[in-house]
């Protein structure tokens, strides 16, 4: 008699997609980050929407057509025609950072909008990347006449004197002004679809550590373990989001791989105390 097996959780179907930075399908991870919240949803669905966005793109651009009339046409059709834009009456909605319903209502944030823009040039044949950049994710487009890098938030293009003057505040921040300054190329360099996921899956933590919502955040910090498994601080997170839910032996579990993993941390004092309460 064969033995049943259980079918593959949300998680165990997100840990499948992100083994392989080579081949990391970042629509699909993006998109599959909505199964915690709509556990119903059909991932497939939510590509197939997107495929009909871009063929009715390319539908309307030549064969022929150059890169920059290319990535003209985009910004026509994705802020204009099909209304996508910045959620700015609800900035912290967790629905923001769910493509499903950011394709249903045409709002997001700049990171969630990246996401589909990028799908969408790239289906173009434009060479495009996102961009990591302090306080707000942008995309950027290699053309043969230069570089455009642009707000997703809002579609703008932007000049370097307007990066540098959303720079700066960061910059000042930091110290990082006079001879201690940055180039602004090194803040415009491609962000990797694992770090993309990472920064919608941080903002989500964010905003469910804000709301001390331990059940929603503790889904979010299961996803970060598996994404990024040499990033121990999200270790320690998950432990201490455990520890508000009471599953003190896990908790207990992570910690004390946190401790081994960073011995040196700035804050190993006070996880060890943490973690020698719950060990009883």
């Amino acid at each position: 008699m064969p033995f049943l097996t259980a079918p593959p959780t949300a998680l165990d179907y997100f840990t499948s997609l992100v083994q392989d930075d080579d081949h990391f399908p970042l629509l699909e991870a993006a998109a599959s980050l909505a199964q915690d919240e709509y556990p119903d949803l059909d991932i497939q669905q939510v590509l197939g929407d997107v495929d009909q966005l871009q063929a009715r793109l390319r539908r309307r651009i030549s064969a022929d057509a150059p890169q920059l009339q290319r990535l003209r046409a985009l910004a026509q059709f994705f802020y204009r025609d099909m209304g996508f834009g910045g959620n700015v009456n609800d900035y912290h909605d967790p629905d923001n950072s769910y493509l499903n319903v950011v394709l249903r209502t045409r709002r997001g944030i700049p990171v969630s909008l990246a996401v589909l823009w990028l799908e969408l040039a790239q289906g173009l044949g434009l060479n495009v990347c996102g961009v990591g950049f302090p306080g707000n994710f942008m995309v950027k487009a290699s053309l043969a006449q230069g570089q455009v890098v642009i707000d997703p938030f809002t579609g703008q293009s932007l000049s370097r004197e307007e990066l540098l003057e959303r720079l700066e505040p960061f910059q000042r921040a930091q110290g990082l002004t006079g001879e201690n300054e940055i180039p602004l190329g090194l803040y415009l360099q491609p962000c990797p679809p694992r770090d993309i996921v990472a920064r919608m899956l941080r903002n989500l933590k964010e905003i469910h550590r804000t709301a001390e919502d331990w059940p929603r955040l503790l889904a979010v910090q299961e996803r970060l373990v598996r994404l990024l498994p040499d990033a121990h601080e999200e270790l320690r997170d998950r432990g201490l989001v455990l520890a508000e839910l009471g599953q003190l032996n896990r908790a207990a579990d992570d910690l004390g791989s946190y401790l081994i993993k960073e011995p040196t941390a700035i804050d190993h004092t006070a996880i060890r105390a943490r973690w020698l309460e719950l060990m009883g």
